[in-house]
């Protein structure tokens, strides 16, 4: 089975520290066709550069201050001390050009990509302009920050988003798929790229080691069949199938960067629930959304 977990360390290239489905990826991915990501750490005052390709690019400060560059315009992103921290800066390439992205201080960054035909115009857009959802209710609250879904961002292909689960919830769920063209669903490939860290006042020692979860189980006759142990800077890759839930442990609160991106003709985020599970969304009715909620607040 092709692998769909890349721990870190493991899907390493030049000066990135990931980078699985772009344009210029060395890692080659059986079946993997529509979405990318690149994740680089950059020592202050260093400089990494992607190529004027045929995709699509959005560049998400994780931790630290950036300037991305494209064709020859400096766009300063605020960036956030962490990715815990609430929404960030991030720019909107579009296809065809270069970017460069370098940082004074130095700080991690990630690059969301998909290959695309139409052009759309570059765009920063700016913290506070990001769309900050909260989903959900009780041990099933998250933070979602909106700032590359059709309703926020002009684009071709993908759809990007980042969810931050507080310690103990569970989030991506209840399990669904969006791997088919029908009514209600539109087909769709996603990467979730995951950071932990000690929730604030768990008493936890200075050795924890914050982990999550991450589950992907098959909903046809394709076979996948991931139960993921996952820290910072950990990748799964989701092809086909129910995914669900992505579980921040007891005191260690879950982050991941979403990228989705398919063959399909119309650039919607259309899910399925799994039946088994489905009747868990209605029970939200009657609880609060954790008071936990929002990060960065």
């Amino acid at each position: 089975m092709t692998n769909w977990v890349y721990p870190l360390g493991t899907a390493t290239d030049g000066d990135w520290d990931i980078s699985l489905g772009t344009s210029d990826s060395s890692a080659v991915v059986n079946g993997w066709a529509h979405t990318g990501l690149k994740v680089a750490t950059l020592a202050p005052g260093a400089v990494v550069e992607l190529p004027a390709a045929s995709e699509e690019r959005i560049v998400v400060p994780l931790n630290g201050a950036f300037v991305a560059t494209v064709e020859g315009v400096d766009y300063p992103l605020a960036g956030r001390p962490s990715v815990f921290n609430g929404p960030s800066d991030v720019l909107y390439s579009g296809t065809g050009k270069t970017v460069t992205i370098g940082s004074a201080d130095g700080g991690r960054v990630a690059v969301a990509t998909a290959p695309a035909q139409a052009s759309y115009p570059t765009r920063l857009i700016k913290a506070a302009e990001t769309p900050v959802e909260l989903r959900g209710a009780g041990n099933c609250s998250r933070q979602v920050h909106n700032f590359g879904t059709p309703a926020a961002l002009e684009a071709d292909r993908f759809i990007v988003c980042e969810v931050i689960t507080p310690a103990g919830n569970w989030s991506s769920y209840p399990p669904h798929k969006h791997d088919e063209e029908k009514d209600g669903e539109t087909h769709l490939e996603e990467i979730y790229y995951f950071e932990t860290q000690v929730a604030a006042g768990s008493g936890a020692p200075d050795d924890a080691d914050a982990i999550g979860y991450q589950r992907v189980y098959a909903s046809d006759d394709r076979p996948i069949d991931v139960s993921a142990e996952v820290r910072t800077g950990d990748v799964v890759l989701v092809p086909y199938g129910w995914h669900g839930p992505a579980m921040a442990a007891p005191g260690y609160d879950l982050y991941y960067l979403n990228v989705m991106a398919g063959p399909g003709p119309v650039r919607e985020w259309l899910i399925s629930d799994d039946p088994h599970h489905g009747w868990v969304r209605q029970s939200w009715d009657e609880q609060e959304i954790d008071p936990r909620l929002p990060f960065g607040a």
